[in-house]
């Protein structure tokens, strides 16, 4: 069986994706007194801000393969 791949049509970009999930990830940990839980979704607004950043630099045109 062979199974069928979703194709869906970003309309925002990885990076802004990623800011807003880092952005939910917060005002859900200001909501939650300190704990583990808290600090777990704390660290994963890290990281998906530092997923954002590293896509961004990946993109620079620093970055590009010598001609």
């Amino acid at each position: 069986m062979i199974g069928h791949r979703r194709r869906v049509k970003h309309t925002r970009s990885l990076e802004e994706r990623l800011a807003e999930l880092a952005a939910q990830f917060k005002d859900l940990a200001n909501q939650l007194p300190a704990g583990a839980e808290r600090d777990s979704l704390l660290r994963r607004a890290r990281l998906a801000e530092t997923s954002a950043h590293m896509s961004d630099w990946l993109k620079s045109p620093g970055l590009q393969a010598p001609k």
